[in-house]
Parts: C-alpha cells; structure tokens; sequence
C-alpha cells in the first residue's frame, strides 16, 4: 500500500475460527500495523459462543457479538431459546446480537425455523439495546417486512452487514434507522450495483467490514484467506464513491461504529431510530 491508515475498524470478522489456528497472533499484528485499531469478533453459533468470547477476553481492541446465524439454525438447540441469547450477550464485551437474519439463497436450514431464530434474536437486541447484526441473502422482501413491523413495536437499531442486496432493501433499512456495512464485494469489478447503493448511503450510516476469512478485496483478492488487515483495501473504495479521502472515510466509519456498537465507548449511548442521529434516508 502506499499510504498509510489509522483508527480503522474492521466491524465484522470470524478471527475465532479455525482459519487462523497457525497464525492468529501474526494475523493480529498485522492488523495493527495496518492501521486497524479494533475488530468486532462475530458470533454464529451458540453452540461456539466461547470462539468470539475468549478473543474478545485477550485483547482490549477486540469486541464480540453473540448470536446463530440463519444457515445454523438448523443444528442449534437453543435458535429459539431466549434465555440462551441473554445468557450469551450478558458480557461487558459482547456490543451486539447475531449474526443473525434471513439466507434463502443455500437451503441447509428451514425457512421458518431462520425466521424463529431471527425474531427471538430482534427481541433480545430491542430487550438489552444492543445492536442487531443482519444476514441477509435472498430474502429482500422478507426481510425489510420483518424490520418494519418488529421496529414498529419495539426499539430496536442494527447493520445490515456485507451488503449485498437490492437497493429498496437499503432504503427500507435506512428509515427506520438501520447502518449498511460495505464488504471487499464493493471493490470487485462486477459491483457496480452495490457501489450505486453505496453512494446513496447517509454519511453517518456507513459501515466497512472484511467478513474474514471470506471475500478479500481488490488488489488482494487472489489472497484466499481474507484477514482484517485488508479492510484498509475496501475503505479507500468506500471513499472514493463518496468524494472523501480515506483517512476522513476512516474517521467517519470508526465513528459510525462506535456508535452503533455503543459499549465500545459508553460515552456513545444507545441511540434507536432514525432521528437518533439526524440521518435521512
């Protein structure tokens, strides 16, 4: 790289998993030096909880979220158990739900039993007030109705994480208060769809994330192994759509996370809604 980035956030990774058993305290100084100051460690299965927990435990910079994601619906006990769920994000480093959410594109769980799962999940995040973390993959409509009429009821606020969804999905998202997370997907040449949705997306509600070990972005690509280093890849793409420069595209996406993600600075606060943060769709 031939500029250098700091206080970026990499706000969605799986740096539990075994990916990284051969060299997780390298992978770890590399994201230091690459001017990555934290990295939320995602949650996707009761059933593992103590993955993300036990990272979040080693480091002040990493955080975690707990949660089943909807393609382990189908082989968690507890999906629809919620006093497993409060259990599980009773931490003073856990700062969110999930993954949770709705995934019609592979059929390894149940549709219904993802939406079970999913609706006891929103119920916990509107319950503790902290943010939900959405999957969500061919399942649009579903989706943005479940949001709506469960936000209809209940406080409740989120990140649509590694976008990747139609726009009308954003923009529904978007009213009722919700962040959109942006991938290594939006480097890749072909998404030209999802860097138009991003272009549209409120300063103060954009979100980036590498979702390692999956989906390095450009130039880095060919790197099977994705690792939150490469986050400071996406985040100049991200900048770039929106006219900024990286280091100001930085600043303001570790501000958006932290404030969505409020027990990384209490100072922050649980905020719901779409007027919590003066934002517009």
């Amino acid at each position: 790289m031939s500029f250098q980035l700091n206080g970026v956030i990499d706000s969605h990774a799986h740096i539990d998993f075994d990916h990284y058993l051969d060299d997780r305290e390298e992978m770890l100084a590399r994201m230091t030096a690459a001017g990555v100051s934290d990295v939320i460690c995602i949650g996707t299965r009761l059933s593992h909880q103590h993955g993300p927990r036990q990272m979040a435990e080693s480091a002040p910079n990493i955080w975690f979220t707990a949660g089943v994601h909807p393609n382990h619906a189908h082989d968690q006990d507890d999906y629809a158990n919620i006093d497993a769920y409060r259990a599980a994000v009773d931490h003073p480093r856990c700062v969110g739900v999930g993954e949770a959410g709705l995934d019609y594109f592979y059929t390894r769980s149940d549709p219904e039993r993802q939406m079970v799962s999913f609706k006891t999940q929103l119920q916990v995040a509107s319950e503790t007030g902290l943010p939900i973390v959405i999957h969500s993959r061919d399942a649009d409509e579903d989706m943005a109705t479940t949001l709506e009429e469960f936000h209809a009821n209940n406080p409740i606020t989120g990140v649509m994480h590694c976008f990747s969804s139609g726009p009308e999905l954003a923009e529904r998202a978007l009213k009722i208060g919700f962040y959109i997370s942006f991938s290594g997907i939006l480097t890749f040449k072909n998404t030209q769809a999802i860097r138009d949705i991003a272009a549209n997306v409120p300063m103060d509600r954009l979100l980036v994330e590498t979702d390692a070990p999956y989906l390095s972005p450009e130039p880095v690509s060919s790197i099977k192994r994705n690792e939150p280093a490469h986050v400071v890849h996406t985040l100049p793409k991200l900048a770039e759509i929106k006219g900024v420069s990286s280091a100001e595209m930085a600043a303001i996406s570790a501000a958006n996370t932290r404030r969505l993600f409020h027990k990384m600075d209490p100072k922050m606060g649980p905020k719901m809604g779409p007027q919590a943060d003066g934002a517009s769709s």
